[in-house]
């Protein structure tokens, strides 16, 4: 492999190789913003207008015609992957979204930071990235083009002391008229058959170990105090659908593969 930056070493490989990306090189489509939020101009700006964003269930036909995918964040999979159908059917209103994520250690990578040492961990929760996460781009990019106008939301990611999984819950405003089980029926018919998507029963709350080492995704539904508002609670291992299995998913779709390929085992647990 050809040294340099993710971007430079793709604007170098050959034309007819497909490639799926697990960095952010390619996640956000005005260059602009990317250099806004990551500190440096993009490298290979003519790849960015190829660039496929790869959540695979909500747009897998992109998927199967590209060259290039850029492969999602994990906060991002695990709020977009409810969050996304929702603001297409018009259920939910596109303003004062609020998405608190927590995560396992690993999704904070493998550098040796002080603030992921096991003692500065272990025993304790902390917040981080607060009100400017490199996520949030892409997360507002998304949604802006599902709802079809601006969207406004808070994200703000936790971390927790465990080695994987991530739970997002997330706080939106309901549409006139419409309920959480509304919400909970679009859901359950957009991924009716996914293989890695499931819609949990009315009432259940999705847990991390539900979906330990596995590529699978559970979403859960609940009405919330205040008028005219839910919660919706993800979960996902960070390191699979949030990352690698997400990865293999999507080459699966573009190789014309089975898309479960190598990514039927179950959660771990315990």
């Amino acid at each position: 492999m050809p040294h340099g930056t993710t971007q430079e070493v793709v604007a170098r490989l050959p034309s007819g190789l497909k490639v799926v990306d697990l960095s952010a090189d390619f996640r956000l489509h005005d260059t602009d913003v990317y250099a806004e939020w990551y500190g440096h101009e993009h490298r290979a700006p003519q790849l960015q207008r190829d660039a496929v964003y790869g959540l695979t269930e909500l747009n897998r036909q992109g998927v199967r015609k590209a060259r290039l995918v850029a492969n999602p964040g994990c906060y991002p999979t695990a709020a977009m992957l409810p969050l996304i159908p929702l603001l297409l059917d018009d259920l939910i209103e596109p303003g004062g979204i609020i998405i608190d994520a927590k995560s396992g250690v690993s999704g904070a990578g493998r550098d040796a930071k002080q603030a992921n040492l096991f003692t500065e961990i272990s025993e304790g929760i902390n917040a981080y990235g607060v009100g400017r996460h490199r996520h949030m781009p892409e997360m507002e990019q998304e949604l802006r083009l599902a709802a079809g106008r601006p969207v406004s939301l808070s994200f703000t990611p936790h971390l927790i002391p465990m080695n994987r999984g991530e739970l997002v819950t997330t706080y939106v405003r309901l549409a006139d008229g419409g309920t959480a089980d509304d919400l909970r029926a679009a859901l359950e018919r957009k991924y009716q058959g996914e293989p890695f998507v499931k819609v949990v029963p009315a009432g259940v709350a999705p847990a991390t170990r539900h979906v330990r080492g596995s590529n699978h995704c559970h979403i859960g539904v609940f009405a919330d105090r205040p008028p005219r508002s839910a919660i919706v609670i993800s979960v996902l291992d960070n390191l699979v659908k949030g990352a690698s299995g997400q990865a293999i998913q999507n080459m699966n779709v573009m190789l014309g593969l089975a898309e479960t390929a190598g990514l039927e085992q179950v959660a771990l647990f315990p």
